[in-house]
């Protein structure tokens, strides 16, 4: 079962998180538990989209891209390589 954590912490608040986690929770996908998270220690990049079990990172998430997430990842299964949070997934030069 794969969880969606979105930050709901100060920072992430002002960038836009509510309307993020409220964009995922009108999007349900069976299997997929969506929650609201407390800091992620990412503060400046939010919001930022956590999904676990994989410890995939999104950042500077809005809510008109949730849908790609959803469609892409938790659909597909396939990472939303431009979302990613290159802190944590640094980019492959080719």
């Amino acid at each position: 079962m794969k969880t969606v954590r979105v930050c709901q912490n100060r920072t992430c608040k002002k960038q836009g998180a509510v309307k993020v986690l409220a964009a995922f929770e009108e999007n349900p996908v069976s299997e997929v538990t969506v929650i609201s998270s407390s800091c992620l220690g990412q503060c400046g990049n939010g919001p930022m989209v956590l999904v676990l079990p994989e410890m995939v990172w999104y950042s500077n998430v809005r809510p008109s891209e949730v849908k790609k997430v959803i469609e892409q990842h938790l659909l597909g299964g396939c990472i939303v390589q431009q979302m990613l949070y290159h802190r944590f997934h640094p980019q492959v030069k080719s």
